[in-house]
Protein backbone atom coordinates (compact mmCIF):
# COMPACT_ATOMS: atom_id res chain seq x y z
CA UNK A 1 0.00 0.00 0.00
CA UNK A 2 1.45 3.39 -0.48
CA UNK A 3 2.07 5.06 2.04
CA UNK A 4 -0.08 8.18 2.72
CA UNK A 5 0.78 10.15 -0.49
CA UNK A 6 -0.79 13.44 -1.06
CA UNK A 7 -2.57 12.09 -4.51
CA UNK A 8 -5.32 10.31 -4.27
CA UNK A 9 -6.87 7.09 -6.03
CA UNK A 10 -7.41 7.15 -9.46
CA UNK A 11 -10.87 5.84 -9.88
CA UNK A 12 -12.37 4.58 -12.99
CA UNK A 13 -12.55 7.58 -15.90
CA UNK A 14 -16.29 8.37 -15.55
CA UNK A 15 -16.38 8.96 -11.79
CA UNK A 16 -14.27 11.85 -9.48
CA UNK A 17 -13.72 12.01 -5.46
CA UNK A 18 -15.55 14.77 -3.45
CA UNK A 19 -15.46 15.03 0.46
CA UNK A 20 -18.39 15.00 1.68
CA UNK A 21 -19.95 18.31 3.78
CA UNK A 22 -22.55 16.89 6.08
CA UNK A 23 -23.15 20.12 7.11
CA UNK A 24 -24.82 20.98 4.26
CA UNK A 25 -29.09 19.44 4.42
CA UNK A 26 -28.94 18.80 0.55
CA UNK A 27 -25.38 16.98 0.41
CA UNK A 28 -26.46 14.96 4.22
CA UNK A 29 -29.75 14.08 2.48
CA UNK A 30 -27.79 12.52 -0.59
CA UNK A 31 -25.76 10.57 1.98
CA UNK A 32 -29.20 9.46 2.75
CA UNK A 33 -30.35 7.85 -0.21
CA UNK A 34 -27.47 6.45 -0.90
CA UNK A 35 -27.20 4.30 1.75
CA UNK A 36 -31.25 4.12 1.95
CA UNK A 37 -31.42 2.64 -1.24
CA UNK A 38 -28.22 0.37 -1.42
CA UNK A 39 -26.18 -0.30 1.99
CA UNK A 40 -27.09 -3.28 4.15
CA UNK A 41 -29.79 -5.63 3.53
CA UNK A 42 -30.52 -9.12 5.16
CA UNK A 43 -30.11 -12.16 2.77
CA UNK A 44 -33.91 -12.47 1.54
CA UNK A 45 -33.93 -8.51 1.07
CA UNK A 46 -36.97 -8.02 2.67
CA UNK A 47 -35.45 -5.03 5.50
CA UNK A 48 -32.51 -2.68 4.60
CA UNK A 49 -31.61 -0.47 7.24
CA UNK A 50 -32.88 3.51 6.86
CA UNK A 51 -29.81 5.46 8.69
CA UNK A 52 -31.96 8.50 9.38
CA UNK A 53 -29.64 11.98 8.16
CA UNK A 54 -29.73 13.20 12.29
CA UNK A 55 -28.15 9.33 13.23
CA UNK A 56 -25.49 10.35 10.32
CA UNK A 57 -24.85 13.29 11.58
CA UNK A 58 -24.73 11.49 15.27
CA UNK A 59 -22.02 8.64 14.16
CA UNK A 60 -19.69 10.57 11.70
CA UNK A 61 -19.28 13.97 13.75
CA UNK A 62 -18.26 12.80 17.04
CA UNK A 63 -15.17 14.70 19.11
CA UNK A 64 -12.55 14.93 16.47
CA UNK A 65 -13.68 13.88 13.38
CA UNK A 66 -12.58 15.28 10.72
CA UNK A 67 -14.41 15.94 6.95
CA UNK A 68 -11.76 14.97 4.77
CA UNK A 69 -12.51 11.39 6.17
CA UNK A 70 -16.08 11.71 4.91
CA UNK A 71 -15.29 10.30 1.34
CA UNK A 72 -17.73 10.08 -1.61
CA UNK A 73 -17.59 8.93 -5.05
CA UNK A 74 -19.69 11.00 -7.60
CA UNK A 75 -20.40 10.03 -11.84
CA UNK A 76 -18.20 12.67 -13.79
CA UNK A 77 -21.51 13.02 -16.15
CA UNK A 78 -24.67 14.06 -13.82
CA UNK A 79 -22.27 14.61 -9.96
CA UNK A 80 -25.33 11.51 -8.95
CA UNK A 81 -23.48 10.55 -5.41
CA UNK A 82 -22.76 6.76 -5.84
CA UNK A 83 -19.79 5.62 -3.23
CA UNK A 84 -19.35 6.34 0.39
CA UNK A 85 -17.05 5.59 3.06
CA UNK A 86 -16.12 7.11 6.65
CA UNK A 87 -13.96 6.61 9.23
CA UNK A 88 -13.77 8.35 13.21
CA UNK A 89 -11.48 8.55 15.36
CA UNK A 90 -11.46 6.35 18.40
CA UNK A 91 -8.71 5.53 21.07
CA UNK A 92 -8.65 1.87 21.29
CA UNK A 93 -7.16 -0.87 23.62
CA UNK A 94 -6.51 -4.17 22.64
CA UNK A 95 -5.39 -6.38 25.05
CA UNK A 96 -3.07 -4.24 27.20
CA UNK A 97 -2.31 -1.86 24.04
CA UNK A 98 -3.96 1.36 23.86
CA UNK A 99 -3.87 2.51 20.30
CA UNK A 100 -5.13 5.72 18.40
CA UNK A 101 -7.59 4.10 15.50
CA UNK A 102 -10.13 4.76 13.78
CA UNK A 103 -13.56 2.93 13.16
CA UNK A 104 -14.36 2.71 9.05
CA UNK A 105 -18.21 2.25 8.68
CA UNK A 106 -20.70 2.90 5.86
CA UNK A 107 -18.70 1.31 3.19
CA UNK A 108 -21.23 1.78 0.12
CA UNK A 109 -21.79 1.54 -3.54
CA UNK A 110 -24.46 2.03 -5.69
CA UNK A 111 -25.72 -1.65 -6.52
CA UNK A 112 -25.62 -0.77 -10.37
CA UNK A 113 -22.06 -0.33 -9.77
CA UNK A 114 -20.91 -3.27 -7.65
CA UNK A 115 -18.95 -4.81 -10.98
CA UNK A 116 -17.07 -1.30 -11.36
CA UNK A 117 -14.16 -2.54 -8.45
CA UNK A 118 -15.20 0.69 -6.70
CA UNK A 119 -14.96 -0.43 -3.42
CA UNK A 120 -11.55 -1.47 -3.33
CA UNK A 121 -10.44 2.08 -4.38
CA UNK A 122 -12.64 3.25 -1.50
CA UNK A 123 -10.89 1.48 1.22
CA UNK A 124 -7.63 2.44 -0.30
CA UNK A 125 -8.42 5.87 -0.73
CA UNK A 126 -10.01 6.29 3.42
CA UNK A 127 -6.69 4.73 4.20
CA UNK A 128 -4.34 7.09 2.39
CA UNK A 129 -6.34 9.54 3.97
CA UNK A 130 -6.14 8.01 7.36
CA UNK A 131 -2.63 7.66 7.44
CA UNK A 132 -1.39 11.71 6.49
CA UNK A 133 -2.78 12.32 10.04
CA UNK A 134 -0.19 9.52 11.19
CA UNK A 135 -2.47 7.23 11.73
CA UNK A 136 -2.19 3.08 10.71
CA UNK A 137 -4.19 0.94 12.39
CA UNK A 138 -8.77 0.74 11.76
CA UNK A 139 -11.42 -1.47 13.67
CA UNK A 140 -14.39 -2.02 11.17
CA UNK A 141 -17.54 -4.78 11.33
CA UNK A 142 -18.82 -6.91 8.64
CA UNK A 143 -21.83 -9.42 8.18
CA UNK A 144 -19.07 -11.18 5.52
CA UNK A 145 -16.20 -13.52 6.37
CA UNK A 146 -12.85 -11.91 4.98
CA UNK A 147 -9.45 -13.37 6.07
CA UNK A 148 -9.41 -13.55 10.10
CA UNK A 149 -11.95 -12.17 12.41
CA UNK A 150 -10.31 -10.84 15.40
CA UNK A 151 -14.01 -11.85 16.69
CA UNK A 152 -17.43 -13.30 15.54
CA UNK A 153 -20.65 -12.45 17.38
CA UNK A 154 -24.36 -13.33 16.88
CA UNK A 155 -27.07 -10.83 17.04
CA UNK A 156 -30.38 -11.49 19.35
CA UNK A 157 -33.67 -10.15 18.75
CA UNK A 158 -36.22 -9.58 21.87
CA UNK A 159 -40.00 -9.08 20.35
CA UNK A 160 -41.40 -5.77 21.16
CA UNK A 161 -44.75 -5.68 18.89
CA UNK A 162 -44.76 -9.30 18.10
CA UNK A 163 -47.82 -9.07 15.63
CA UNK A 164 -46.05 -6.59 13.99
CA UNK A 165 -42.92 -8.45 13.87
CA UNK A 166 -45.03 -11.57 12.62
CA UNK A 167 -46.94 -10.27 10.17
CA UNK A 168 -43.70 -8.79 7.87
CA UNK A 169 -42.24 -12.13 8.48
CA UNK A 170 -39.14 -10.98 10.81
CA UNK A 171 -40.55 -14.01 13.25
CA UNK A 172 -42.80 -16.65 13.07
CA UNK A 173 -44.96 -18.35 15.15
CA UNK A 174 -43.44 -20.84 16.95
CA UNK A 175 -44.81 -24.13 16.52
CA UNK A 176 -47.63 -25.21 18.73
CA UNK A 177 -48.05 -21.39 19.73
CA UNK A 178 -51.45 -18.88 18.62
CA UNK A 179 -50.62 -15.12 18.17
CA UNK A 180 -52.52 -14.55 22.02
CA UNK A 181 -49.73 -17.09 23.37
CA UNK A 182 -47.06 -15.28 21.97
CA UNK A 183 -48.79 -11.83 22.59
CA UNK A 184 -49.12 -12.76 26.34
CA UNK A 185 -45.07 -14.40 26.30
CA UNK A 186 -43.53 -11.03 25.22
CA UNK A 187 -45.73 -8.54 27.02
CA UNK A 188 -43.99 -6.03 29.19
CA UNK A 189 -45.14 -3.75 32.53
CA UNK A 190 -46.65 -0.26 31.49
CA UNK A 191 -43.90 1.19 33.71
CA UNK A 192 -40.00 0.31 35.10
CA UNK A 193 -39.47 -1.19 38.37
CA UNK A 194 -36.11 -0.15 39.23
CA UNK A 195 -35.80 2.23 41.67
CA UNK A 196 -34.29 5.48 41.27
CA UNK A 197 -34.09 4.18 37.24
CA UNK A 198 -34.33 7.43 35.23
CA UNK A 199 -33.13 9.28 31.72
CA UNK A 200 -29.60 10.28 31.73
CA UNK A 201 -29.21 14.02 31.94
CA UNK A 202 -25.96 15.98 30.92
CA UNK A 203 -25.25 16.44 34.92
CA UNK A 204 -24.58 12.66 35.04
CA UNK A 205 -21.65 12.77 32.38
CA UNK A 206 -18.81 12.73 34.58
CA UNK A 207 -20.27 10.02 36.24
CA UNK A 208 -21.10 7.71 33.15
CA UNK A 209 -17.90 8.30 32.37
CA UNK A 210 -16.22 6.83 35.35
CA UNK A 211 -18.65 4.08 35.48
CA UNK A 212 -18.13 2.96 32.00
CA UNK A 213 -14.58 3.21 31.25
CA UNK A 214 -13.92 1.20 34.82
CA UNK A 215 -16.44 -1.47 33.68
CA UNK A 216 -14.79 -2.08 30.29
CA UNK A 217 -11.58 -2.24 31.94
CA UNK A 218 -12.67 -6.17 31.66
CA UNK A 219 -12.65 -6.77 28.45
CA UNK A 220 -10.13 -7.28 25.79
CA UNK A 221 -11.10 -4.72 22.86
CA UNK A 222 -12.53 -1.28 23.61
CA UNK A 223 -12.82 1.97 23.55
CA UNK A 224 -11.36 4.45 26.19
CA UNK A 225 -13.79 7.01 25.79
CA UNK A 226 -12.96 10.55 26.80
CA UNK A 227 -15.49 12.68 28.88
CA UNK A 228 -16.51 14.60 25.23
CA UNK A 229 -16.79 11.19 23.96
CA UNK A 230 -19.41 9.96 26.51
CA UNK A 231 -21.09 13.31 25.86
CA UNK A 232 -21.64 12.94 22.34
CA UNK A 233 -22.13 9.23 22.58
CA UNK A 234 -24.76 9.34 25.30
CA UNK A 235 -26.87 12.13 25.57
CA UNK A 236 -30.21 11.27 24.56
CA UNK A 237 -31.34 12.37 21.22
CA UNK A 238 -34.97 11.11 20.21
CA UNK A 239 -35.24 8.96 17.12
CA UNK A 240 -31.42 8.30 17.62
CA UNK A 241 -29.78 7.73 21.11
CA UNK A 242 -31.29 6.56 24.53
CA UNK A 243 -29.64 6.54 28.21
CA UNK A 244 -30.44 5.36 31.42
CA UNK A 245 -29.36 5.56 34.71
CA UNK A 246 -30.38 4.19 38.50
CA UNK A 247 -29.41 6.34 40.95
CA UNK A 248 -29.22 5.73 44.92
CA UNK A 249 -28.48 8.45 47.34
CA UNK A 250 -27.24 10.95 44.85
CA UNK A 251 -25.01 8.18 43.43
CA UNK A 252 -25.31 6.17 39.72
CA UNK A 253 -25.08 2.85 40.51
CA UNK A 254 -25.86 1.36 36.70
CA UNK A 255 -26.36 2.70 33.13
CA UNK A 256 -28.27 1.52 29.86
CA UNK A 257 -28.20 2.53 26.70
CA UNK A 258 -29.56 1.65 23.38
CA UNK A 259 -29.49 3.50 19.52
CA UNK A 260 -32.20 3.56 17.43
CA UNK A 261 -31.86 2.14 13.51
CA UNK A 262 -35.05 1.28 11.86
CA UNK A 263 -35.22 -0.91 8.72
CA UNK A 264 -37.49 -0.07 5.48
CA UNK A 265 -39.68 -2.86 5.00
CA UNK A 266 -39.58 -3.42 1.30
CA UNK A 267 -42.33 -5.35 0.06
CA UNK A 268 -45.59 -5.40 2.79
CA UNK A 269 -49.00 -3.57 1.98
CA UNK A 270 -49.26 -2.02 5.81
CA UNK A 271 -46.04 -1.57 7.24
CA UNK A 272 -43.32 0.66 5.54
CA UNK A 273 -40.61 0.68 8.79
CA UNK A 274 -39.45 -1.55 11.26
CA UNK A 275 -38.53 0.47 14.23
CA UNK A 276 -35.57 -1.64 15.88
CA UNK A 277 -33.13 -0.48 18.67
CA UNK A 278 -29.47 -1.56 19.21
CA UNK A 279 -28.30 -2.35 22.69
CA UNK A 280 -25.16 0.06 23.31
CA UNK A 281 -23.45 0.06 26.78
CA UNK A 282 -24.67 -0.89 29.80
CA UNK A 283 -23.20 -1.32 32.85
CA UNK A 284 -24.42 -2.72 35.69
CA UNK A 285 -23.19 -2.78 39.78
CA UNK A 286 -25.98 -3.04 41.71
CA UNK A 287 -28.75 -3.40 39.93
CA UNK A 288 -29.41 -7.30 38.43
CA UNK A 289 -28.59 -7.31 34.60
CA UNK A 290 -31.80 -9.11 34.21
CA UNK A 291 -33.64 -5.91 35.90
CA UNK A 292 -31.72 -3.23 34.28
CA UNK A 293 -32.21 -4.75 30.99
CA UNK A 294 -36.00 -5.19 31.65
CA UNK A 295 -36.43 -1.60 32.34
CA UNK A 296 -34.61 -0.80 28.77
CA UNK A 297 -37.30 -3.18 27.25
CA UNK A 298 -39.99 -1.39 28.80
CA UNK A 299 -38.88 2.02 28.23
CA UNK A 300 -38.55 1.09 24.42
CA UNK A 301 -41.67 -0.55 24.23
CA UNK A 302 -43.28 2.67 25.59
CA UNK A 303 -41.57 4.55 22.62
CA UNK A 304 -43.37 2.95 20.14
CA UNK A 305 -40.40 0.37 18.98
CA UNK A 306 -40.39 -3.37 17.64
CA UNK A 307 -37.84 -4.59 18.33
CA UNK A 308 -34.87 -4.77 20.58
CA UNK A 309 -31.51 -5.78 19.35
CA UNK A 310 -28.76 -7.16 21.19
CA UNK A 311 -25.46 -8.68 20.33
CA UNK A 312 -23.64 -11.72 22.45
CA UNK A 313 -21.02 -9.65 23.50
CA UNK A 314 -19.65 -8.16 27.18
CA UNK A 315 -21.76 -9.42 30.08
CA UNK A 316 -24.98 -9.56 27.54
CA UNK A 317 -25.34 -13.36 28.13
CA UNK A 318 -26.68 -12.61 31.43
CA UNK A 319 -29.87 -10.91 30.34
CA UNK A 320 -30.39 -12.64 26.47
CA UNK A 321 -32.28 -15.93 27.49
CA UNK A 322 -33.52 -14.75 30.62
CA UNK A 323 -35.15 -11.94 28.99
CA UNK A 324 -36.63 -13.93 25.79
CA UNK A 325 -34.40 -12.91 23.27
CA UNK A 326 -34.61 -14.88 20.65
CA UNK A 327 -30.78 -15.83 18.59
CA UNK A 328 -30.40 -14.30 15.55
CA UNK A 329 -29.34 -16.19 12.13
CA UNK A 330 -26.32 -13.32 11.39
CA UNK A 331 -22.83 -13.13 12.63
CA UNK A 332 -21.14 -10.04 13.37
CA UNK A 333 -17.63 -10.26 12.45
CA UNK A 334 -14.81 -7.86 13.93
CA UNK A 335 -11.68 -6.90 12.09
CA UNK A 336 -8.58 -5.15 12.63
CA UNK A 337 -6.53 -3.86 9.90
CA UNK A 338 -2.64 -3.32 10.29
CA UNK A 339 -2.81 -5.21 13.80
CA UNK A 340 -2.19 -8.74 14.65
CA UNK A 341 -3.59 -10.54 17.58
CA UNK A 342 -4.93 -13.55 18.98
CA UNK A 343 -8.80 -14.02 18.71
CA UNK A 344 -11.04 -12.43 21.20
CA UNK A 345 -14.44 -14.07 22.73
CA UNK A 346 -17.79 -12.61 22.65
CA UNK A 347 -17.91 -11.94 26.28
CA UNK A 348 -14.34 -10.28 25.75
CA UNK A 349 -15.44 -7.69 23.17
CA UNK A 350 -16.39 -4.13 24.71
CA UNK A 351 -16.98 -2.22 21.50
CA UNK A 352 -20.21 -1.62 19.82
CA UNK A 353 -20.13 0.24 16.54
CA UNK A 354 -23.13 1.60 14.58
Amino acid sequence: MKLSSNEPYSLPEQFHWDTLNLEDPLVLKELYTLLNENYVEDDDSMFRFDYQPQFLKWALQPPGWKKEWHVGVRVEKNDRLVGFISAIPAQLRVYNRTQQMVEINFLCVHKKLRSKRVAPVLIREITRRVNLHGIFQAVYTAGVVLPKPVGTCRYWHRSLNPKKLIEVKFSHLSRNMTMQRTLKLYRLPDTTKTPGFRKMVPDDILEVHKLLNKYLERFDLVPVFTVEEVRHWFTPQSGIVDAFVVQENGKITDFVSFYTLPSTIMHHPVHKSLKAVYSFYNVSNKTPWTDLINDALISAKNMGLDVFNALNIMDNKEFLEPLKFGIGDGNLQYYLYNWRCPAILPEKIGLVLQ
